[in-house]
């Protein structure tokens, strides 16, 4: 491979190195390519290349504070016009966008060089990247495993280092479910820090934030600040930051008041592997002189779980009506994955006033997380309830596709009330803690701290109050410095 060093720099080093004109933005370019050829291939992160567009404009980018740096779109609401947006829904396969997302405007500005589109499943509604258009992505840390979802295919370049950093988005744990399971450090924003415009206010009631997958929790906190802009119009609105992102890493947080907890949050029992994971940051963060104790969030688990899905079921007709009308037809199941057509039917039974309550339940019940972060300046947990999962395991069993073809046959309310009480233990099992913090707002991220016997990541989840991105940053860097993760042995056994 050109450029050996690439592999271990983060995409601030990378950036230093074409200040100084140690190294040319086409050159990073080629290096980047050239593993993506390399590496690509086993993995499937890379779904669109964009390698030509991309050389174009390589010896014309502005001059901004990542000049030169390789950087990838997950290809799921991220528009970069004249490139397809499939969202890996087959209806979208070719729907090409003319402008540019805001976000992706601030991402060009800053001088990175968007060589392609990543893995998602489709409309980013799993915890897992094996959708029918694109076909599964897999680990660099285990071939036979997920890189977790939605953002499983920038997560897994990013673990390969085809890129140091990548675009991601949350909407019940996307950024942190897959830089758990890739030993990358992800993080949710406070909501309303990152806009959505030019084409949406907010997705599935504000649940949803994007941000980056990143190795380094330095180059992180530098693209917030890239990204936390809003133009007018938002619809939500976050606390100012003090001072710029990248000044709190390596900022003292003090000694603060944390709150652990080794249960799961929406369902299943916790995988021993995740409560070894959360030990494993108690006894840190406690060696780094924090008051650390037994606690978790009071709110009413059936009722948020409940809102959830609702929710969810709603934005995912939303997108499907949106698809079909696009594509210049009505809404079928044969368009769509079962589990996104069933989503919809739900979406569709549900009436305005029951989408109106699941607000109202998940704003009662984030006022009394609210109250909990009086007391405990973080919460600690394990991001998954259970180790990555195998490549196909959660394939539609011959029994589930009778049921799902029985509810696209029959859309009767009782069956659809049915599929929906299941969803809290059957969909959440493996991934059970993050969407509390997409329903109440607050940001949280995933911590690499631990790896299992069998070399899987095992990250940790750390949540802060509403607008304190601040204190996770400042954290996130203790935690990085005394147990450094970037840079672990064994990503490239496959490579």
């Amino acid at each position: 491979m050109r450029f050996p060093e690439y592999d271990q720099l983060d995409a601030t080093a990378l950036a230093e190195l074409v200040k100084k004109g140690e190294v040319s933005p086409s050159e990073l370019l080629e290096a980047a390519i050239e593993r993506a050829e390399a590496r690509n291939p086993k993995l499937n992160a890379i779904v669109t290349p964009l390698f030509e567009r991309a050389r174009q404009h390589a010896e014309n980018l502005p001059g901004g504070p990542f000049k030169g740096v390789p950087f990838l779109l997950k290809d799921l609401k991220a528009a970069l016009a004249g490139t397809t947006t499939s969202n890996s829904c087959k209806l979208q396969k070719n729907e090409t966008p003319t402008e540019n997302s805001h976000i992706v405007d601030r991402y060009l500005e800053a001088g990175l060089q968007i060589m392609g589109k990543t893995n998602t499943p489709e409309f980013g509604i799993m915890g897992i990247t094996e959708p029918e258009l694109r076909g599964p992505c897999r680990n660099p840390w285990s071939l036979d495993h997920t890189p977790g979802g939605s953002s499983g295919g920038s997560s897994s370049a990013v673990a390969a280092r085809i890129v140091p950093v990548a675009h991601g988005g949350d909407g019940g744990g996307s950024i942190r479910i897959p830089a758990s399971a890739c030993g990358l450090f992800g993080l949710k924003p406070t909501r309303g820090r990152v806009s959505q415009a030019p084409f949406r206010g907010e997705s599935w009631g504000g649940f949803v934030q994007e941000h980056v997958l990143a190795r380094t929790v330095r180059d992180s906190a530098a693209f917030l600040d890239l990204v936390d802009t809003p133009p007018p119009g938002e619809p939500y609105h976050a606390p100012h930051k003090q001072r710029p992102w990248a000044d709190e890493v390596g900022a003292d947080p003090g000694k603060l008041r944390i709150a652990f907890d080794r249960d799961t949050l929406f369902a299943g029992t916790p995988h021993e592997d995740c409560k070894a994971a959360v030990d494993e940051a108690v006894s840190l963060l406690t060696d780094l002189g924090h008051h650390v104790e037994e606690a978790r969030p009071s709110f009413h688990r059936e009722e948020l779980v409940r809102a959830y899905f609702i929710t969810v079921a709603s934005g995912v007709a939303n997108f499907v009506e949106n698809a079909a009308a696009k594509a210049g037809k009505k809404p079928s199941s044969g368009d769509f994955e079962p589990r996104t057509w069933v989503l919809a039917q739900i979406g569709w039974a549900a009436s305005a006033a029951e989408l109106s309550q699941a607000r109202a339940d998940i704003q009662r019940n984030a006022r009394e997380v609210a109250q909990f972060f009086e007391t405990y300046d973080l919460y600690v947990n394990a991001t998954h309830g259970a180790p990555p999962t195998r490549v196909g395991e959660l394939d539609l069993t011959a029994g589930q596709r009778f049921q799902l073809g029985v509810l696209r046959a029959m859309p009767l309310r009782s069956l659809f009330d049915k599929a929906l009480d299941s969803m809290g233990t059957d969909a959440l099992a493996r991934t059970p803690n993050t969407q509390l913090f997409n329903q109440t707002g607050q940001p949280a991220m995933s911590v690499p701290l631990y790896w299992n016997k069998d070399g899987l990541p095992i990250g940790t989840q750390i949540a802060a109050r509403f607008g304190d991105e601040a204190t996770l940053f400042r954290v996130a860097a203790q935690l990085e410095e005394a147990r450094p993760w970037a840079n672990k042995p064994g990503w490239d056994k496959h490579f």
